[in-house]
């Protein structure tokens, strides 16, 4: 394996020194520099061409977003936001300028920055491979995006109550793609479970619900689903449902030490399946590992249909590919489709 060249960009002197420790521990990573504010980090990036880039968000004479925007424009490289714990809301704008993760900064001390550190190394090896050209497709649809008009009303009860939608890396750019074409009137609840940690999901949720025609939010334990409501899973716990006198609603879960990936789309997924039978949707999206397979599984055996991202469009074609290799998936499109096919599905 060839050496992975870094470039370090953050305005503290400490962290540029504790972020390239970490990264050089690996015999495979080599920080080719470091950058102390946008402007320098477009200078190096220019003159050392790396194949990766860890950013700070904050910075002077040129935060960021702004030099964000110019990679992604000019010489667009996979990037890895390193935030704070304040920059929570920050970071998913980063996410639609094209990022592709982020990472709390490396403020912990003994076995927590061990496993930071190994998370750091992981993730580099991971991105170095994405195909930039799949980021940018996804950026250049929510360039497109705008709130959604109404659906003509139809007699009759929808053919869907719910559409479950499961995502990971690269997934909320994904989603936003999606949601913001959902018409104010879509006539099935949607839930989604995206591996995020917690806080995260609720500025998220936030951002989607300002830009969208659908009610979106954070799930909360009791939030009733119901059509036209998307609700999403908290970072760090997993989301089911139950049924009440008033019909179905939300329960929030903390994961079993067992659960590798949080929050889960496999139990959201069965979950789902389990309380409508037939009447739901399973749509996969980009992201590594295998979270999902088994759910989209199960909502294929009790005969509702299922969609997933394709390879042309995912970020990461590892959860797509894992469930349509399992003969689970009915459809598989790119990703500016997918909204058009949950629509008409729903019927």
């Amino acid at each position: 394996m060839r050496l992975i060249k870094v470039l370090v960009v953050d305005d503290s002197p400490v962290n540029r020194r504790v972020l390239s420790e970490m990264l050089e521990s690996s015999p495979f990573i080599t920080v080719v520099g470091v950058a102390g504010d946008g402007e320098e980090a477009i200078q190096q990036t220019v003159k050392l061409k790396p194949d990766l880039i860890t950013l700070d968000l904050e910075m002077p004479r040129m935060d960021g977003f702004t030099f964000l925007r110019w990679l992604m424009k000019s010489v667009p490289v996979p990037v890895i936001v390193i935030s704070s714990k304040a920059d929570d809301k920050s970071v998913i704008r980063a996410l639609e300028f094209g990022a592709v993760d982020f990472m709390p900064k490396p403020l912990a001390q003994g076995e927590a920055l061990d496993e930071l550190q190994f998370e750091l190394i992981d993730k580099v090896k991971l991105y170095v491979t994405l195909e930039m050209a799949k980021v940018k497709s996804s950026l250049a649809i929510l360039d497109q995006a705008s709130k959604a008009k109404p659906l003509p009303r139809k007699a009759g009860q929808p053919v869907l109550d719910v559409v479950a939608v499961g995502s990971s890396t690269g997934g909320p750019p994904a989603l936003q793609a999606i949601i913001t074409k959902l018409p104010g009137n879509f006539p099935a609840a949607v839930v989604v479970s995206q591996h995020m940690p917690a806080n995260f999901t609720r500025f998220f949720a936030e951002r989607l619900d300002k830009l969208s025609a659908v009610e979106v939010k954070e799930a909360e334990n009791g939030d009733m689903l119901q059509p036209g409501r998307v609700l999403i899973a908290p970072g760090g716990s997993n989301m089911t449902f139950g049924r009440t006198s008033g019909g179905v609603s939300a329960i929030i879960q903390k994961p079993r030490p067992e659960d590798k990936y949080v929050p889960s789309v496999d139990i959201m997924m069965k979950s789902a399946a389990l309380n409508y039978g037939s009447r739901v949707m399973g749509v996969i999206l980009t992201g590594m590992g295998n979270d999902g397979k088994e759910g989209m599984g199960l909502i294929s055996g009790m005969g509702g249909p299922t969609l997933a991202e394709s390879k042309e469009t995912a970020v990461i074609y590892g959860m797509p590919k894992e469930a349509v290799d399992a003969g689970f998936v009915d459809k598989v499109v790119p990703l500016g489709q997918i909204a058009g096919e949950i629509i008409k599905a729903c019927g």
